[in-house]
């Protein structure tokens, strides 16, 4: 039988409708005009039609928007990739640190942000006003490699990226549902990234042997003006792609999750068992409490990333027992590290890295507590995923004031 009879007898069955369109969608869209001319008066086929037809309709009405945004982030990525290489060879010549570089990537990101989402004028001249300080005040310090310094440059990144986060929500920076898309957006966003990255290391290395090939060494001018300047405007080039929906970044990111959740969980299980079994000491080892240190940001960061691709289902599922039980993990793992920073301070004094150190550990033993007991009340079914996700998203600003105070207040306190 024909299909457009098969759709006009179907009218009043929506799910024969939907099973007919699945099962061969071209063939229903060549059959759907002659039932649509027989039935005007339908309103079911009048939803049939707007399905079919919205995608054309709304390419037409958004295609000067797409080439504005796609005009902005071309003229974006030029003008960071142009003051990344500016910034290198000004760093090549000792006359600014190499933490500058930062600010060749990271301002054009949220002028992104602003252009595409402009927030209040509020908004919008705190950011500026931030961005222009920390400029003025990280090239202000002595470039001398001290310990309060070098924590102010390793604290400047994760200030900024909370800065960034104010440019990404815009006036809706304090509603946890746009926070969380901000976490969302990184996840995709690193994803996107390396596997463009890797493609541009492919391209490279042919780049290096076929020059090879013709007697030419052009690799240390290639890396400081092709290889630099790529991957500066490369960030700006993501930043578009996720935030037009992109579905490759979108569709892998919760099973990378998924997948890197368990493995970092065993991973971990098994190097504390090693850690107890070789009887290492973090409250004796330097070295040793870095590190531990270390594997608490880097399961911190897996939670998170794993909280925050888990998406809105109510139901409960292995991954969210995984997650859990990487959470009391950390928290084990920060207690430790905490007990050991606070008998270091008592018997050794005090110090930049032990204050810095100890006030980080503190900041994240407080929200892993939080998301421990938000999981427990939602894995005995007393709240739903959304109270994690709040227990994420709310804490955010306080990583960024607490890098604040490392960066602005440290050079000058010690």
């Amino acid at each position: 039988m024909d299909m457009s009879k098969l759709i006009i007898e179907n009218i009043a069955n929506p799910h024969e409708l939907e099973r007919m369109f699945r099962k061969d969608p071209e063939a229903f869209k060549k059959s759907f005009p002659y039932a649509w001319e027989k039935r005007p008066d339908s309103h079911v086929l009048a939803v049939w039609y707007e399905r079919l037809h919205f995608k054309e309709t709304a390419n037409t009405e958004k295609a000067s928007l797409l080439q504005k945004d796609f005009l902005s982030m071309g003229i974006l990525a030029i003008l960071a990739g142009i003051s990344t290489r500016v910034i290198l060879h000004l760093t090549e010549q000792q006359a600014i640190a190499p933490i500058n570089l930062v600010f060749g990537i990271l301002p054009f990101i949220a002028a992104y942000f602003v252009y595409n989402n402009p927030p209040k004028k509020n908004v919008l001249y705190t950011l500026a006003s931030l961005f222009l300080i920390s400029v003025f005040y990280m090239n202000m310090l002595p470039q001398e490699q001290t310990d309060s310094i070098i924590l102010a440059y390793l604290h400047l990144p994760i200030f900024l990226w909370v800065l960034l986060g104010l440019a990404f929500t815009g006036n809706e920076y304090g509603i946890g549902s746009t926070r969380l898309a901000y976490l969302k957006f990184n996840g995709e966003f690193s994803i996107l990234y390396a596997s463009m990255a890797i493609s541009g290391m492919v391209l490279t290395a042919l780049t290096m042997q076929l020059f090879t090939f013709v007697g030419m060494d052009i690799s240390e001018f290639y890396f400081e003006n092709v290889v630099l300047f790529g991957a500066a405007a490369l960030a700006i080039v993501a930043t578009y792609l996720v935030t037009r929906n992109l579905k490759i970044a979108k569709n892998i990111a919760p099973y990378i999750a998924k997948i890197f959740s368990p493995l970092v969980l065993a991973t971990l299980l098994v190097y504390l068992i090693t850690v107890i079994w070789v009887g290492k000491n973090p409250f004796m080892d330097r070295d040793f409490l870095l590190s531990f240190n270390g594997i608490l940001l880097c399961v911190l960061a897996v939670t998170i990333f794993s909280i925050t691709e888990s998406g809105t289902d109510e139901k409960k599922n292995i991954s969210d027992y995984i997650n859990f039980a990487l959470i009391v993990l950390a928290l084990i793992i920060d207690s430790v590290a905490l007990s050991a920073i606070m008998f270091r301070l008592s018997s050794f004094g005090i110090t930049p890295n032990r204050l810095a150190v100890l006030g980080v550990n503190i900041l994240i033993w407080a929200n892993l507590i939080w998301i421990m007991l938000s999981y427990m009340r939602f894995l005995r079914n007393k709240t739903g995923p959304s109270t994690i996700q709040d227990a994420v998203t709310t804490y955010l600003p306080l990583y960024g004031l607490w890098a604040a105070i490392v960066t602005f207040t440290f050079p000058f306190i010690f």
